[in-house]
C-alpha cells in the first residue's frame, strides 16, 4: 500500500538515539520472544505464499489457456481461492499475536508509570498538570508501543516482501525490474513534498480542534456553566464556539482536498510505472523475448514492491516518533522519589502520639529538578495555554512555575519547635500564608523538612515506615475531595474492612447519618464529580466521618468545621472532642470555639511561631494573637468548650 510520512510524526523532535535507549526499549519485548519468533515465521509463510499468485496468473495465461488444459485450469482456480484464504487466516493470527505483544507492552508501561507516580511527593503533583500525566499514561505509552510492534514487525514484514519480490522479478527479467524501480524516485519526491504540507495542515487542524475542545471543557462543566449563566454570556459563548467550529470545518475541507490531490498524484505515479512495464514488456513480447503472462506477473509484483519500499523509507520517522514517546515514558520512571523510605524502617506496634518539632525549616524548591520537561503536544487540550483569549503566555506543558512564596518570602517555615503530648490539642493560628498548612503537610511526610527533624514518640519520621505514618495519622483538609462514586465507597477508602455498622457509627459521630438515610439510595448514593452534588458542609461532614472511621492516633484538621452552620458545628465539635481524647490533635483554627478547646495555641506569622500559650496567656501578651482576637474571633458565637 502507498504510504506518506504520517502527519502526526514529530519530525522536528530529535530523540537521543543511543544504544542504551534502544536496548532498554527492546527489553520490553524480551518477555514476548517466543511470540515474536512465531509471528516472524507466519510472516515468512504469508510472504512466500503471496508471491505465488502472479506466477499462477502467468501459468494460466501462457500455458493453461493456450493448451486448453481444463484439469490444470481447475487446480489453478482453486489455488487462486486458497491462497488469499490462507494468507487472510495467517494475517488474522499475526494480528492477534501482534496485538498481544503491543497490549502487553502498554500494560507493563502503564503499570510501571502509575506505580511510580503513586510514590512521588506532593511537590511533583503541585508542579505538574494532570493533563500532562494523562498524556504520558495514554498517548505516549500507545505511541511507544509502535517501536516494538508496528515499527519492528512492519520493518521485518516489508523487508521480506521487498527482498523476495525483487528476487522473483529479477528471475523473470532484470530489465523490467530496473524499469519498475526507476519510477520510485519520482514517487518519493512527490510524497515528501506533499507529505510535508499535509503534516503542517494536520498539526494546525489538531491545534484548532484542541482549542475547540478546550473551550467545551471549560464551559460544559458545572463550574463553567454556572459562571456563564451568572454573567449572562450564553449568547457570546455560543458565537465564540461557532467561530471555532467554523475554523475546524474550513481546515477539514482544506486537508481533505489536498489529501485527495496527493492520492491522485500517487495513483498517477503508479500508473506511469505500470504503463512503462507494459510498454517495454509489450515490445519484448512482440520481439519474442518473453510471454504475455510474464508482463501480467510483473504488473502484479509492482504493486507488492512500491508500498513496502515506501514504508521502509518512512521507518526512521516512525522509529524516531516512538523513541520520543519512550523517552517521555522513561523520564517519569527515572524521576527520583523525594520521600524515600529507609531499607529497614521502624514499624512500632503501638503509637502513643507524642509529636515533636525540633528547629524545623522548610522551603519549596524553585528549580525544575525532579519535575517533567516541557513537551509541545500538537492537538492536545493541555497545550492550549489560554482557552478564550488565545494568549501564549505562561507555561505550556510539563513542569509549571513554582508556587509563589508565602507572604512574599522564599522560606515557608523557619525554626519551628514545639512539643505536643498524647491527648493534647494544638491550635495553629495566624494570618493567611503564615505557613500553617505547610506545617501540617510535614507531619504525614507529604513534604520533607529542609532542616531540623520531626519526631513521633521519639522516632524521627524518616526512620518510620510510610505505612506506619499513613496508619496512625488522619488528616482532613479544608478542600474536601470525594471520588465520583458512592458514599459507601468514599467512606471505605479510610478502612477497607469496615462493617456497615461501623460506617453508620462514624457518620452519626459526624452528624451526617440522618442526611444520608434521607437520600433515595442511602449509602449507595453517588456523590458526583468531586462531590459536587453535595453542599460544602455535607462534604466536610463526610470527610470527618471518613477520618473518624480510620480511627488514627494523630488527627490533623485544617479547619474541619469551616463550612458548617452553628448547629452542626456544635454537634460535630462535641463528636470531635470525644474522638480527640487520648489522641494528638493539630487543628488549623479560624473559629474561637476550636481555639478555646486547645491545650496549646501556636501563633504563626511569616513561617515562624511568634507566640505560644493558652488563650488567656496570649491575651495578656497583647501581641499578634490579641490583635487577631479583637479583629476576627471576638464577634463569633462561642459554644462552651468541653473540658
Amino acid at each position: 500500500m502507498w504510504r506518506y510520512t504520517h502527519p502526526n510524526s514529530a519530525a522536528d523532535e530529535k530523540p537521543n538515539l543511543s544504544w542504551s535507549l534502544i536496548l532498554r526499549v527492546l527489553g520490553y519485548a524480551r518477555p514476548y520472544r517466543r511470540i515474536i519468533i512465531i509471528v516472524l515465521a507466519l510472516i515468512l509463510f504469508q510472504t512466500l505464499v503471496g508471491l505465488a499468485t502472479p506466477l499462477i496468473l502467468r501459468q494460466l495465461i501462457d500455458v493453461t489457456l493456450p493448451n486448453g488444459d481444463a484439469a490444470q485450469l481447475n487446480v489453478l482456480a482453486l489455488l487462486l481461492v486458497a491462497i488469499p484464504i490462507s494468507t487472510s487466516i495467517v494475517g488474522i493470527a499475526i494480528r492477534r499475536l501482534d496485538s498481544s505483544i503491543g497490549e502487553g507492552v502498554i500494560y507493563t508501561l502503564r503499570s510501571q508509570l502509575f506505580a511510580h507516580l503513586q510514590h512521588m511527593s506532593l511537590r511533583f503533583f503541585t508542579n505538574t498538570r494532570s493533563g500532562e500525566l494523562t498524556s504520558r499514561l495514554n498517548n505516549d505509552v500507545v505511541n511507544a508501543r509502535t517501536a516494538i510492534t508496528d515499527t519492528l514487525i512492519g520493518a521485518i514484514t516489508n523487508t521480506l516482501n521487498v527482498i523476495f519480490t525483487l528476487a522473483v522479478m529479477i528471475s523473470l527479467d532484470w530489465r523490467l525490474t530496473v524499469i519498475g524501480v526507476l519510477v520510485m524516485p519520482l514517487f518519493f519526491l512527490v510524497a515528501r513534498r506533499v507529505g510535508r504540507i499535509l503534516r503542517t495542515i494536520a498539526r494546525e487542524q489538531m491545534d484548532i480542534n484542541a482549542e475547540m475542545n478546550a473551550m467545551m471543557g471549560e464551559t460544559l462543566n458545572i463550574s463553567g456553566a454556572l459562571l456563564v449563566k451568572l454573567f449572562g454570556r450564553v449568547d457570546m459563548e455560543g458565537d465564540r464556539f461557532a467561530q471555532r467550529a467554523a475554523r475546524v470545518r474550513d481546515i477539514g475541507i482544506r486537508r481533505a482536498t489536498l489529501g485527495s490531490q496527493f492520492w491522485a498524484i500517487v495513483g498517477l505515479v503508479g500508473v506511469i510505472g505500470t504503463a512503462l512495464v507494459y510498454w517495454v514488456g509489450g515490445h519484448f513480447v512482440l520481439s519474442g523475448v518473453f510471454s504475455i503472462g510474464t508482463i501480467v506477473a510483473f504488473a502484479a509484483y509492482l504493486s507488492r514492491l512500491y508500498g513496502p519500499l515506501e514504508y521502509l523509507i518512512n521507518i526512521p520517522v516512525e522509529f524516531s516518533t516512538s523513541m520520543v514517546s519512550f523517552e517521555r515514558v522513561f523520564e517519569i520512571i527515572d524521576l527520583p522519589i523525594e520521600i524515600q523510605e529507609k531499607a529497614n524502617p521502624l514499624t512500632p506496634a503501638q503509637v502513643s502520639g507524642r509529636l515533636t518539632f525540633e528547629d524545623v525549616t522548610f522551603h519549596y524548591k524553585t528549580s525544575g529538578e525532579g519535575l517533567l520537561t516541557e513537551v509541545k503536544r500538537y492537538g492536545k487540550v493541555e497545550s492550549v495555554t489560554a482557552v478564550f483569549s488565545g494568549s501564549a503566555e505562561g507555561t505550556a506543558n510539563g513542569a509549571t512555575a513554582p508556587p509563589p512564596a508565602h507572604q512574599a518570602r522564599e522560606t515557608a517555615l523557619t525554626g519551628i519547635s514545639f512539643d505536643i503530648q498524647p491527648g493534647q490539642i494544638a491550635a495553629l493560628v495566624g494570618p493567611s500564608g503564615a505557613g500553617k498548612t505547610t506545617l501540617t503537610y510535614l507531619i504525614p511526610r507529604l513534604y520533607e523538612p529542609t532542616g531540623g527533624r520531626i519526631l513521633l514518640d521519639g522516632h524521627d519520621l524518616r526512620d518510620l515506615s510510610l505505612e506506619t505514618l499513613s496508619q496512625h495519622i488522619g488528616m482532613v483538609t479544608q478542600e474536601t475531595y470525594l471520588f465520583h462514586d458512592t458514599i459507601r465507597t468514599n467512606l471505605l477508602y479510610a478502612r477497607l474492612d469496615a462493617t456497615h455498622e461501623q460506617l453508620e457509627a462514624a457518620c452519626k459521630a459526624a452528624n451526617i447519618h440522618d442526611f444520608i438515610m434521607g437520600l433515595p439510595r442511602g449509602y449507595d448514593t453517588v456523590v458526583g464529580e468531586r462531590g459536587y452534588r453535595l453542599s460544602g458542609g455535607e462534604k466536610q461532614r463526610l470527610a470527618l466521618a471518613r477520618v473518624i472511621l480510620k480511627d488514627p492516633r494523630i488527627l490533623v484538621l485544617d479547619e474541619a468545621t469551616s463550612h458548617l452552620d452553628s448547629q452542626n458545628e456544635s454537634a460535630i465539635q462535641t463528636a470531635l472532642e470525644a474522638i480527640m481524647a487520648g489522641r494528638t490533635s493539630i487543628v488549623i483554627a479560624h473559629r474561637l470555639s476550636t481555639i478555646l478547646a486547645a491545650d496549646l495555641i501556636l501563633v504563626m506569622d511569616r513561617g515562624q511561631i511568634v507566640e505560644r500559650g493558652t488563650h488567656a496567656e496570649l491575651l495578656e501578651q497583647n501581641g499578634l494573637y490579641a490583635h487577631l482576637y479583637e479583629t476576627q474571633f471576638k464577634q463569633q458565637d462561642v459554644a462552651e468548650p468541653v473540658a
